[in-house]
């Protein structure tokens, strides 16, 4: 009797997990590449993948062509991807050319920093990821360069109605 208590014990607290690690995301005030205003907030009721890179950070570049990819695949889903660059202003000119010659299409807004990758949960290196849910909490932090399975996973969870198995709060990748 005692094992059986053990594993329903531990089967609620696997369950609690996600909700203890949920935090709501920040609420970044940032612009698009045009110069018109965003917020993160702005996104509730979608599933948000919120990158933050920028173009001087080798493992960014290497990473954008993957969550390309993953954006297209999961669009029709209700899963929006964001890339927030850190570029600061006087290099903010490059991003353009980087984003047309390695085909990257990702809504890119402009403005983030060091300071707002803390503010995450993120920590202070590049590149950092949040998985938001459609609530606006944070349900994964991948510090580092992501692999497809790290935002894979998380979204799957989230688009089943987070059944099976949670994601892992916080991933590093460096």
């Amino acid at each position: 009797m005692k094992l059986f208590y053990r594993i329903l014990a531990a089967l609620l607290l696997l369950n609690l997990l996600p909700a203890a690690f949920a935090k709501h995301a920040p609420n970044f005030d940032l612009k698009d590449l045009s110069g018109a205003p965003h917020r993160l907030a702005d996104l509730r009721g979608s599933i948000v993948v919120f990158n933050f890179w920028a173009t001087w950070c080798g493992p960014c570049r290497a990473e954008l062509p993957m969550l390309t990819s993953l954006s297209r695949e999961y669009r029709a889903k209700n899963v929006r991807f964001i890339a927030a660059s850190a570029d600061a202003p006087k290099t903010r000119d490059k991003i353009g050319p980087f984003l047309s010659e390695n085909g990257i299409t990702l809504d890119v807004w402009v403005g983030a920093d060091l300071d707002m990758l803390e503010h995450a949960g993120l920590g202070n290196v590049l590149p950092g990821t949040l998985i938001i849910d459609d609530q606006g909490d944070v349900v994964a932090r991948i510090m580092g360069q992501a692999r497809e399975e790290d935002i894979r996973q998380p979204l799957d969870w989230l688009l089943s109605g987070k059944s099976g198995t949670p994601p892992q709060p916080l991933t590093k990748r460096y």
